[in-house]
């Protein structure tokens, strides 16, 4: 018996034409990575994951100048691009770009452009690093870190910009998130922040939607509440804690006879204002709540030029709003060490739907809505001032 299959009669492999296709594969990949070493620096290294690849188990001593893997792919240093399906571990340096759908990993330094899907992590960096999560680096980073969620850095030369937070040693640059901003020690240039900046000195300004933080800042600090610094003389919050500024206690009065307990705070020129009082010309019980900013202008030591943009609210008519915001010019006069007299014009807007809120003023330069309705927005001139206790 012929125990010889010929052609006709052996059965069919269906890998057969696979297992060429990747034994030719395998032979030219050979070829290219032998070119590579004769000629340039670094390998060609294409793979599945470790050790599923062209460097085998010897794929974490290798220098690649250009890898692909499938899934993940593990090299000691990448001198051009990488990519991987998940995610590049780079045991040493990294230059060139970096790509994974998750995430990149560098030992020591990356010196290129970085892109992951969920993060990047790295010993030190120059160029870029954009994360759908987040950037984080041991050493310092000479460019920009951006990233949906984090940031976290030494010595920043460069910027960093996330969703949520950055955290740095010190920065020369900005620094923009959409929470909080964390450095330790100096930013050159700004913070911007929707929640918090937090610095030591600030060579820019710092905006936050609630507080700011710092030490000595050059530019201007506004946040939507609260500022504490050592030295800053361009305060924009409610609150201005600044410990070379200004702090104050004042009692003030209007033609409406509202009359108020106010704390003035910031710097040499702007300052914040919130206070509480009373409205005694309407026979209710109506209580006032006052907000607003204010500025210092030909500043001497007996006389300065105040004026103010605040916002009152009067509360407890029988039902319904008064609303009033002013722009106040007030001279003032100091006397003494800590007391200071003021007073001047105002230029006034109002907005009430109650009896009584109309009855607070009724000479008005020009009016909204129906005066005998119930509503009315009006513009007038009024007037007020005050006597305030310097701390």
């Amino acid at each position: 018996m012929n125990t010889f299959y010929n052609e006709k009669t052996q059965p069919s492999n269906p890998f057969k034409g696979f297992l060429k296709a990747l034994g030719f594969t395998g032979l030219l990949l050979s070829g290219l990575n032998s070119f590579a070493q004769d000629k340039n620096p670094g390998k060609i290294h294409i793979g599945f994951v470790y050790p599923l690849s062209t460097n085998g188990t010897h794929a974490p001593l290798d220098t690649n100048r250009f890898s692909f893997h499938l899934l993940a792919g593990v090299s000691s240093v990448e001198k051009g691009f990488t990519f991987a399906g998940f995610s590049n571990i780079v045991r040493n340096e990294a230059t060139g770009t970096q790509f994974a759908a998750f995430s990149n990993h560098i030992g020591k330094k990356a010196e290129g452009l970085q892109i992951a899907g969920f993060a990047n992590t790295y010993g030190e960096g120059q160029g870029a690093a954009f994360a759908g999560f987040g950037n984080i680096s041991r050493g310092n980073v000479k460019g920009a870190q951006l990233a949906g969620f984090g940031n976290i850095a030494r010595d920043v030369d460069g910027a960093q910009l996330a969703g949520f937070f950055n955290k740095a040693t010190s920065v020369k640059g900005a620094q923009l998130a959409g929470f909080m901003n964390l450095s330790n020690k100096d930013v050159s240039s700004s913070q911007l922040a929707g929640f918090i900046n937090k610095a030591e000195n600030v060579g820019g300004s710092q905006f936050a939607g609630f507080i700011n933080i710092a030490k000595k800042v050059k530019g201007v600090q506004g946040a939507g509440f609260i500022n504490i610094a050592d030295s800053s003389d361009y305060p924009i919050g409610i609150i201005n804690l600044v410990k070379n500024g200004e702090k104050g206690i004042s009692v003030t009065t209007d033609e409406t006879t509202s009359t108020m307990l106010s704390f003035r705070s910031g710097g040499k020129t702007l300052y914040g204002i919130i206070g509480i009082g009373y409205n005694f010309k309407n026979k209710d019980e109506v209580y006032a709540m006052e907000a607003g900013f204010g500025a210092h202008w030909f500043q001497s030591k007996s006389f300065r030029l105040n004026t103010e943009l605040t916002g009152m609210s009067v509360e407890r008519f029988k039902a319904g709003e008064y609303f009033k915001s002013s722009l106040k010019v007030l001279p003032a006069f100091r006397i003494g060490k800590h007391f200071e007299i003021f007073g001047g014009p105002s230029l006034n807007f109002i907005s009430t739907n109650t009896t009584e809120g109309r009855n607070l003023h009724t000479k008005f330069i020009h009016t909204w809505g129906n005066k005998w309705g119930n509503s009315l927005q009006g513009l007038y001139i009024g007037y007020g001032g005050g006597i305030q206790f310097i701390l």
